[in-house]
Protein backbone atom coordinates (compact mmCIF):
# COMPACT_ATOMS: atom_id res chain seq x y z
CA UNK A 1 0.00 0.00 0.00
CA UNK A 2 1.13 3.81 -0.51
CA UNK A 3 0.38 6.57 1.23
CA UNK A 4 0.16 10.31 0.01
CA UNK A 5 -0.51 13.15 2.33
CA UNK A 6 -0.75 16.63 1.59
CA UNK A 7 -2.74 19.87 3.62
CA UNK A 8 -4.90 22.15 1.71
CA UNK A 9 -5.43 25.19 3.93
CA UNK A 10 -8.71 27.30 3.32
CA UNK A 11 -9.02 31.21 3.55
CA UNK A 12 -11.35 32.54 6.70
CA UNK A 13 -14.80 32.57 5.58
CA UNK A 14 -18.34 33.88 6.94
CA UNK A 15 -20.10 31.50 8.98
CA UNK A 16 -22.35 29.21 6.80
CA UNK A 17 -21.48 26.27 4.16
CA UNK A 18 -18.81 26.50 1.42
CA UNK A 19 -18.32 23.94 -1.14
CA UNK A 20 -14.21 23.15 -1.48
CA UNK A 21 -14.13 20.26 -3.75
CA UNK A 22 -12.23 22.27 -6.08
CA UNK A 23 -9.25 23.05 -3.60
CA UNK A 24 -9.95 19.24 -2.22
CA UNK A 25 -9.72 18.10 -6.01
CA UNK A 26 -6.41 20.02 -6.70
CA UNK A 27 -4.21 19.37 -3.72
CA UNK A 28 -5.08 15.14 -4.65
CA UNK A 29 -4.19 15.96 -8.19
CA UNK A 30 -0.96 17.54 -6.71
CA UNK A 31 0.14 14.47 -4.96
CA UNK A 32 1.20 13.22 -8.42
CA UNK A 33 -1.49 9.97 -7.55
CA UNK A 34 -2.64 8.94 -10.84
CA UNK A 35 -4.37 5.25 -9.41
CA UNK A 36 -7.25 3.95 -7.64
CA UNK A 37 -7.78 4.70 -3.55
CA UNK A 38 -9.29 6.23 -1.10
CA UNK A 39 -9.03 9.89 0.09
CA UNK A 40 -9.26 10.14 3.47
CA UNK A 41 -9.95 14.55 4.53
CA UNK A 42 -9.64 15.79 8.08
CA UNK A 43 -10.44 18.88 9.02
CA UNK A 44 -7.74 20.16 12.05
CA UNK A 45 -10.53 22.06 13.98
CA UNK A 46 -14.08 21.77 16.24
CA UNK A 47 -15.84 24.56 15.34
CA UNK A 48 -16.70 23.66 11.49
CA UNK A 49 -16.98 20.48 9.92
CA UNK A 50 -17.05 18.74 6.90
CA UNK A 51 -19.98 17.05 4.62
CA UNK A 52 -21.36 16.04 0.99
CA UNK A 53 -23.86 16.83 -0.46
CA UNK A 54 -25.33 18.82 -3.19
CA UNK A 55 -23.22 20.75 -5.26
CA UNK A 56 -25.19 22.57 -7.54
CA UNK A 57 -27.56 24.76 -6.26
CA UNK A 58 -26.73 27.25 -3.53
CA UNK A 59 -30.17 27.50 -1.49
CA UNK A 60 -28.88 23.83 -0.49
CA UNK A 61 -25.92 25.58 1.60
CA UNK A 62 -27.64 28.74 2.81
CA UNK A 63 -30.15 26.13 3.54
CA UNK A 64 -28.11 23.60 5.98
CA UNK A 65 -27.05 26.58 7.70
CA UNK A 66 -30.77 27.71 8.26
CA UNK A 67 -31.15 24.00 9.47
CA UNK A 68 -28.16 23.90 11.65
CA UNK A 69 -29.14 26.83 13.31
CA UNK A 70 -32.88 25.60 14.00
CA UNK A 71 -30.86 22.38 15.92
CA UNK A 72 -28.34 24.63 17.66
CA UNK A 73 -29.28 27.70 18.45
CA UNK A 74 -26.82 30.12 19.44
CA UNK A 75 -29.22 31.90 22.06
CA UNK A 76 -29.17 28.81 24.97
CA UNK A 77 -27.67 28.56 28.31
CA UNK A 78 -24.75 27.05 27.48
CA UNK A 79 -21.98 27.07 30.14
CA UNK A 80 -18.89 26.62 27.43
CA UNK A 81 -18.17 30.38 26.18
CA UNK A 82 -14.52 31.39 26.15
CA UNK A 83 -14.22 32.52 22.71
CA UNK A 84 -17.84 34.00 22.68
CA UNK A 85 -21.35 33.23 22.35
CA UNK A 86 -21.14 31.30 19.04
CA UNK A 87 -17.85 29.05 20.80
CA UNK A 88 -20.47 26.53 22.07
CA UNK A 89 -22.99 25.68 19.57
CA UNK A 90 -19.91 26.36 16.92
CA UNK A 91 -18.39 22.71 18.58
CA UNK A 92 -22.23 20.95 18.76
CA UNK A 93 -22.48 21.65 14.91
CA UNK A 94 -19.46 20.29 14.35
CA UNK A 95 -20.01 17.36 15.90
CA UNK A 96 -22.75 17.34 13.80
CA UNK A 97 -21.60 16.67 10.98
CA UNK A 98 -17.76 15.57 12.05
CA UNK A 99 -14.60 16.78 10.64
CA UNK A 100 -13.51 13.72 8.38
CA UNK A 101 -14.92 12.15 5.69
CA UNK A 102 -13.42 9.29 3.14
CA UNK A 103 -13.86 9.46 -1.11
CA UNK A 104 -12.85 7.00 -3.32
CA UNK A 105 -10.57 7.88 -5.70
CA UNK A 106 -10.66 6.77 -9.17
CA UNK A 107 -8.06 7.62 -11.52
CA UNK A 108 -6.37 10.18 -9.46
CA UNK A 109 -9.52 11.79 -9.44
CA UNK A 110 -12.33 12.24 -6.28
CA UNK A 111 -15.49 9.69 -7.37
CA UNK A 112 -17.87 11.76 -6.01
CA UNK A 113 -20.90 11.60 -7.36
CA UNK A 114 -22.81 14.21 -10.25
CA UNK A 115 -24.57 16.09 -8.06
CA UNK A 116 -22.29 16.11 -4.84
CA UNK A 117 -19.53 18.75 -3.36
CA UNK A 118 -17.61 18.31 -0.06
CA UNK A 119 -18.57 21.40 2.12
CA UNK A 120 -16.56 23.22 4.65
CA UNK A 121 -19.52 24.24 6.87
CA UNK A 122 -18.25 26.97 9.31
CA UNK A 123 -19.77 27.44 12.10
CA UNK A 124 -18.01 30.79 13.86
CA UNK A 125 -18.76 33.85 13.29
CA UNK A 126 -14.97 34.88 12.88
CA UNK A 127 -13.18 32.41 11.76
CA UNK A 128 -9.72 31.68 11.05
CA UNK A 129 -8.17 29.74 8.67
CA UNK A 130 -8.67 25.97 8.32
CA UNK A 131 -6.64 23.36 7.46
CA UNK A 132 -8.09 19.95 6.04
CA UNK A 133 -5.32 17.01 5.69
CA UNK A 134 -5.57 15.28 2.96
CA UNK A 135 -4.29 11.33 3.07
CA UNK A 136 -4.55 9.09 -0.25
CA UNK A 137 -4.28 5.19 0.41
CA UNK A 138 -4.19 2.82 -2.48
Amino acid sequence: MSVHQTTVTISPQRRGCRLITREIQSAVSGLDFTGDGLAHLFLQHTSASLTINENASPDVRSDMESVLNRIVPEQSSYRHSMEGPDDMPAHAKCSLFGVSLTVPVSGGRLALGTWQGIYLCEHRSQAPRRTVVITVMS
